[in-house]
Parts: C-alpha cells; structure tokens; sequence
C-alpha cells in the first residue's frame, strides 16, 4: 500500500483535534512532511506535537515541496490556496467552507481539473457509518412523507476544553501568505455580493452559519435525498444567529431545517429525522470537535402485524473523520471516484444562495440551481436558473 506525503495548511483546532491526529493513526497511508500556519507559533506547537519534521509560514513552501497532497484546514474562505494547490499539481482535500460564490467554485473546479488530480471536501458525515446505514433504511422508504433537521449549536469552546487546544496571537503582518489571505478576504466580499448582493449584516451572518456550520446538514439532505425542487420560504431570526428554512422535493413532499445559536447551553443536538408512511429513521450526531462519540441512529415504526418497534442498529463504528481521509488516500491510490467531490460541493454553494436569496426577496425561489439577479438590490425580481459548471 502506497504511504503519501501529505502537507497540511492550518494548525488550529480542526487539525489539532482531528486532523493531525487521525493522519498520524494512518501513518501507513500518510506521511505528513510539512505543517502551515500564518502563526509561527501554532505551525511550531503542531509540527513538535506530532513529530513533522518541517513547518512554516508560508504555504508556497508547503506547494513547493515534494509532498504528493495537500491538506488545507485554515479557517474560512481560502479559495486561492486551494486553486494555487491543484496549480503546483497537488491532490487537496480541502475543509468547508470552500468559498462563497459559483463563479469562485468553478475556478476551483477549473484548477483541479487542468490538474488531472484529486479535488475531495471534508464532508465527513457522508462517511459515518451510522448516515450509510441510515441511508440504507431511507432507500427502502416507499414514500417519504416530510422530513427536520435540527442543528442546535453551543459554543464550540464548551466541547474543545477536554483537548489540548493551542491557539497562538502571532500572526507575521505583511507576509506573503498574510497578504494572500488579505486578498482572500477581498475575494470573500466580492464574491459573496456577487452571489446574494448587498445584504445587511445579518443577512450576511446568516450566509456565512450555512456556509460554515449548516453545510453538514445540507449536503447530508443531498446525499440521503437527493436535490430539492425549490426553496419554499427562509426565515432568518435572532439577528441572524438562527435560520429556519422550507425544501420542497420533487416527490412532494417538505423538508424543514433550523440552526439556532446556543451559546451558554452544553448540550450539542444535531438531527435529521425522515419520516414515511410506516418507518421514522432519526439520525443523532455528536459535535465534531469530540473523540470516541458515535452517532446515534434510530428506526421506529409499525410492523404487518400493526405492532410498533424501535430500534438502535450496532454499526460498526468507525470516525467519520478517519474514514473520509481513508477515502481520500483510495481516490488517489487506487483511483476510487470521490464521494464528495468538488462538483458536488457547488451544488450545495447554490442551494445555499437560493436559500439566502428566498429570504431577501421574500418568495419561493425557483427550481434549485440557482438564482441569477438581474440586479444587485434585494428590492428587484428574481429571475432564470444557472446551468452547470465548465
């Protein structure tokens, strides 16, 4: 089995967490040669931590090393990163947010495939065992009848006190990767107006819970469903610290999902429940900043005999979190198609522009991908639909 060096970008709590040390736990998949950060601090504390030989500042020098692929975890919005990777011919699995607009996602798509490698997003629960069982249960549904999820969100810090967190204020001002990011940023407030326009500021909160955090839940409607018909209605409250929004399915029938801000509660509640004529399959995960906590999937319903049941199936469970780089590694080793894949991930950057823009014009947005405006103002008419990408 062939052993990939592997480069990561960012070294905060992602990586601390679960990136750095799932890699090591796959050292015969993985060989990490070289760890990024813009804090010096943080680039040292992990490289020393988990025995890396090398690490910098500068990820032009993580692009210009003999690693086979790169790892890139920074927080936000860091398309130029992604895109200068598959530029130095790199294969990238990259963390959400990937970026926040369409035009943005098909320059990265144009990238990777100039680069003929591996373009994989870190949309982990799509790998947990629990979701391919779950699954499994809602392709036997006859009719899904509608369908919630809940994503009831404390302050992560509450989660990340059991671990050994780092975090460095030491970021080199004016580098050349400081500047980078800088023009990221620019890249971020254009793009986004490009795709929602000029919004106001919980609005554009909003944008960016969907984008970051409410992505789980969205490409994981996608797989276990399939693309919606349209936005039915958006409703973002609590200064835009909570979003409630309605999917219409080609079947007919609704989907319902919230996201509420939590910060002073403990407890962490994820959900996707589906609902059919006789079977309910409720789906449990844990935050993603925990170790060792499976997820949680429940069948109840009523039998031929008119008895009902519940059950919690035994899965043999394995970290979603380890499971999706085993996928990365067979994508390209053995030339495995990814399972999420960059192609799929502008599907959901659209869905999540339809959603914002369902709320700014107040009415159903049409078929799913996406809504083009004639104008930049939430006041003006929402028009024709986007086609794919090149």
């Amino acid at each position: 089995m062939k052993t990939l060096k592997i480069g990561v970008i960012g070294c905060g709590a992602i990586a601390q967490v679960q990136h750095m040390p799932n890699l090591i736990d796959l050292r015969d998949l993985f060989d990490v040669k070289i760890v990024c950060d813009l804090s010096p601090g943080a680039a040292e504390y992990v490289a020393a931590k988990f025995n890396v030989p090398q690490f910098s500042t500068n990820y032009y020098e993580v692009l210009d090393s003999d690693v086979d692929a790169i790892l890139h975890c920074a927080g936000g919005y860091r398309p130029t990163a992604v895109v200068a990777a598959f530029e130095a011919g790199k294969h990238v699995f990259a963390e959400k947010p990937l970026c926040s607009s369409l035009e943005e996602m098909d320059r990265i798509i144009t990238a990777q495939k100039k680069a003929g490698t591996v373009g994989q997003v870190g949309y982990m629960k799509v790998y947990d065992p629990a979701f391919v069982q779950a699954k499994r249960e809602v392709d036997t549904m006859d009719n899904i009848q509608f369908v919630q999820v809940n994503h009831l969100h404390p302050n992560n810090d509450l989660h990340m006190r059991q671990f050994d967190v780092r975090r460095f204020d030491d970021m080199i001002q004016n580098s050349p990767t400081q500047q980078t990011e800088s023009a990221d940023i620019e890249i971020y407030n254009g793009s986004s107006r490009q795709a929602i326009g000029d919004v106001e500021p919980h609005v554009q909160g909003a944008f960016g819970l969907l984008s970051g955090s409410m992505i789980h839940d969205i490409y994981g409607m996608r797989v276990m469903l399939g693309m919606p018909k349209r936005v039915v209605s958006t409703e973002i409250w609590r200064h835009g610290r909570a979003i409630t929004f309605t999917l219409e399915y080609p079947a007919g029938y609704r989907l319902v999902a919230s996201w509420v801000d939590l910060p002073d509660l403990w407890d962490f509640k994820e959900t996707l429940e589906i609902y059919g004529d006789d079977k309910r399959v409720i789906l449990s995960y844990p935050t993603g900043f925990s170790r060792g906590i499976p997820s949680k999937l429940t069948i109840q319903g009523i039998d031929q005999t008119g008895t009902s049941y519940a059950s919690e199936p035994v899965i043999d469970w394995h970290s979603a979190f380890m499971q999706e780089l085993r996928h990365f590694h067979d994508c390209i080793a053995n030339e495995v198609q990814c399972r999420t894949s960059l192609e799929s991930a502008r599907d959901d950057i659209a869905l999540i522009i339809d959603i914002i823009k369902c709320y700014c014009y107040n009415q159903p947005a049409t078929d799913h991908i996406t809504l083009n405006l004639l104008k930049d103002d939430c006041n003006k008419s929402v028009v024709s639909v986007t086609g794919s990408p090149p």
